[in-house]
């Protein structure tokens, strides 16, 4: 027997609010992360904005001491993980913890740890070295920070497919719930990656916005005159665990995740396969897994990076599942507000879907100024929307062709 799996927790860390909370009052008020860079001097970089997490403070979570010996994308991960698992309420009291499991991914890593300690490397030679350098930066060290931190001693690992990281790590959570591998999972992913070479790397591949001018307007997907994502910060995590046990120690079930779907296209490096042939399977696979139609789709989280290419082939994508119903389907992408994070991306967008079904609200796709006509389908635009939201659809893509779909449903018994 499968089991069924519901969401008990979530936490956040965004460039527009550093909970949950505050995260959807950004998104429903179409609030825009972006701003000039504060990381770091960009003065020589093409690209001189990003969407910076703010005023967050790690000691609140961890002794300065240990915060230390941690790179940025394990401190935004430990700041959701602790959200969600006190909103989910689990301890050693309600839970079994030899059954609580984490699956945390990163799609980068500790890219700043490794850039500082480049640097000493070059300047100092290789004695001065941290011995902190290498379980500071490897993708895995966010799950495995969280397992100590708790003392959750369930299956414990990280998920690394670029952009869809977290929806990956969410996935496969439900999958090991599904047959019974664990209770409870903590799942989702983190990103920490606005530094030089971050910035600079995807500058040299020109996936990024270049208009310094107007940082707020920047990321505008599905408009004309997109010119590349905005990269973000952050992390986003849920709480995941079978139905069973969920309702044996009373938890409040915030929804149910019904449907997974995991593709590859098989193209290219970077770009999305023609008419997002690998994401139209990876949609098609999650209502199956869902048992649901597509005329049961009450919103649609976009992947909706505002690149060229990927903007008019999930459009394509959704025209090819959705047939004639495509016109109706709410649709948005909260990128637009955040910024892209990455391997964080697809968890924080699920913490939307989760959100816009409980509050009945589907978040705008900001900056929609210019309609594009390879684009022409309903992104919310400029503003938060009333709607009825029973079921939604996540979805995610990665570089090297990573298609990742959830399907989130209110919770009935």
């Amino acid at each position: 027997m499968q089991h069924r799996v519901v969401v008990t927790g979530m936490g956040a860390v965004t460039p527009i609010g550093n909970t949950v909370a505050e995260y959807w009052g950004g998104l429903i008020s179409g609030r825009s992360g972006a701003a000039n860079i504060t990381h770091f001097d960009p003065v020589d970089h093409t690209t001189k904005f990003a969407c910076e997490v703010k005023n967050f403070d790690i000691t609140e979570y961890l002794h300065p001491r240990e915060a230390k010996r941690m790179d940025p994308f394990c401190h935004f991960a430990i700041g959701a993980a602790d959200q969600a698992l006190k909103q989910a309420d689990v301890n050693e009291g309600t839970c079994n913890k030899d059954r609580v499991g984490v699956i945390v991914g990163s799609g980068i890593g500790g890219i700043l740890s490794f850039e500082l300690q480049c640097r000493e490397l070059a300047a100092n030679g290789p004695r001065r070295i941290s011995p902190f350098f290498i379980p500071t930066m490897i993708s895995d060290i966010a799950a495995g920070q969280i397992s100590m931190k708790y003392q959750l001693r369930g299956l414990n690992y990280a998920t690394t497919s670029a952009c869809s990281t977290g929806s990956h790590a969410i996935g496969v959570a439900m999958r090991h719930l599904q047959f019974g591998d664990a209770d409870v999972i903590l799942a989702g992913g983190a990103e920490g990656s606005i530094t030089p070479l971050g910035v600079g790397g995807f500058n040299a591949m020109k996936a990024i916005s270049t208009r310094n001018d107007d940082p707020q307007h920047a990321s505008r997907p599905f408009d004309k005159d997109r010119d590349g994502f905005v990269i973000g910060e952050g992390s986003g995590m849920l709480v995941l665990e079978t139905l069973e046990h969920a309702l044996q120690r009373g938890a409040e079930i915030l929804c149910e995740i019904a449907g997974i779907g995991f593709t590859a296209d098989a193209h290219h490096i970077t770009a999305p396969a023609p008419g997002g042939e690998g994401a139209v399977r990876a949609m098609h696979q999650a209502m199956a897994d869902a048992g649901v139609n597509p005329e049961d789709i009450d919103y649609v989280n976009a992947h909706g990076t505002s690149t060229e290419y990927n903007d008019k082939f999930e459009t394509q994508a959704i025209k090819t599942v959705f047939g004639e119903k495509a016109a109706g389907v709410a649709i948005s992408s909260t990128k637009s507000m955040t910024g892209h994070l990455l391997g964080a991306a697809g968890a924080i967008e699920s913490i939307s879907c989760i959100l816009a079904i409980t509050n009945g609200v589907v978040p705008p796709t900001i900056n929609y100024q210019t309609p594009d006509p390879e684009c022409n389908l309903d992104y919310t635009p400029n503003e938060a929307r009333e709607k009825k939201i029973k079921t939604a659809l996540n979805n995610a893509f990665g570089f090297g062709g990573h298609n990742t779909s959830l399907i989130f449903k209110a919770f009935e018994d």
